[in-house]
């Protein structure tokens, strides 16, 4: 890559390489003007749907080939790019929306171009994560971006409770059909953290709702799935719910010796604060279901 000058600005132009272009979440205004004229020198545009790039391109009156690569075509048009970058060209990678590589497939090409020696890099810009945080009003100096909870019940509750414990607010997406069932079982098995749904960030009908999970749950359950795009944000555990799991485990195997699991999980969750779904499933990996 051409390093920036003193000034710390980019140079005029732009070396071979893979280039990670960030495009707008919603504003079609949120673009860097590096962003365009990396776009406007770029030989091909890698993109999730080629429609969705042609109009932004198009508002900026930009006119460069576009070609498809996303999670279903990934393993066919992986090598294809990657001999154009072998040729020397300027290979341009976005997303439908945001910042390319979060929740797509964009790493395997990355990855496939550190290690053949191409340069690459990126140039950052409008990303839903960020902003749903920002916006959020939970606390922010540590988070984990954890993506989509899985679509089935029994998956999705395994995987809040391996999120109960994390010691971060939480950031999640999630498909606006499956919210109302999703927030029902975060409230469950997270119990009653501040959380907040934002829908639509930088568009028109832009709105973020905020409450504790179960309040947000009646919510959506009353008043039905909400229609656009979604970013789950959701506060961090307690003090005392972020607990080490050995002094959990010690509390459990004490519970366990004069009652029964559900009992014991019941008991342990009222002192720690963690939830009770969490609580006995570890107590049954700890024998108490035999």
């Amino acid at each position: 890559m051409v390093p920036p000058d003193a000034a710390g600005e980019a140079p005029p132009d732009f070396a071979p390489g893979l280039y990670l272009v960030a495009t707008p979440i919603g504003n079609a205004e949120d673009v860097t003007l590096r962003a365009l004229r990396l776009l406007k020198a770029a030989d091909v545009i890698a993109c999730e749907d080629t429609r969705v790039s042609a109009k932004l391109l198009a508002r900026h009156g930009i006119s460069r080939p576009l070609t498809p690569y996303h999670e279903h075509n990934a393993a066919r048009a992986g090598p294809a790019l990657m001999e154009r970058l072998k040729r020397g060209e300027i290979v341009a990678l976005v997303s439908d929306a945001g910042t390319p590589l979060i929740s797509d497939p964009g790493f395997r090409l990355v990855r496939a171009a550190i290690e053949a020696g191409h340069a690459a890099t990126a140039l950052p810009g409008a990303s839903a994560v960020p902003v749903a945080l920002s916006l959020s009003g939970l606390p922010n100096d540590r988070f984990l971006f954890a993506g989509f909870l899985p679509a089935r019940q029994a998956a999705r509750r395994r995987a809040i409770g391996e999120l109960a414990g994390v010691p971060a607010t939480l950031v999640l997406l999630e498909a606006a059909n499956r919210l109302p069932a999703a927030l029902i079982d975060l409230a469950d098995g997270l119990g009653p953290r501040p959380a907040a749904v934002a829908r639509e960030l930088t568009k028109r009908f832009e709105e973020v709702r905020r409450g504790d999970l179960a309040s947000l749950a009646r919510h959506y359950a009353e008043a039905g799935p909400p229609k656009g795009e979604l970013v789950l944000v959701i506060g961090p555990p307690a003090a005392a719910e972020a607990a080490p799991t050995s002094e959990l485990d010690r509390a459990l195997r004490l519970a366990l010796r004069h009652m029964g699991t559900r009992d014991a999980a019941e008991l342990v969750a009222a002192a720690s604060g963690r939830s009770r779904r969490e609580l006995y499933e570890r107590a049954l990996a700890l024998g108490g279901g035999r």
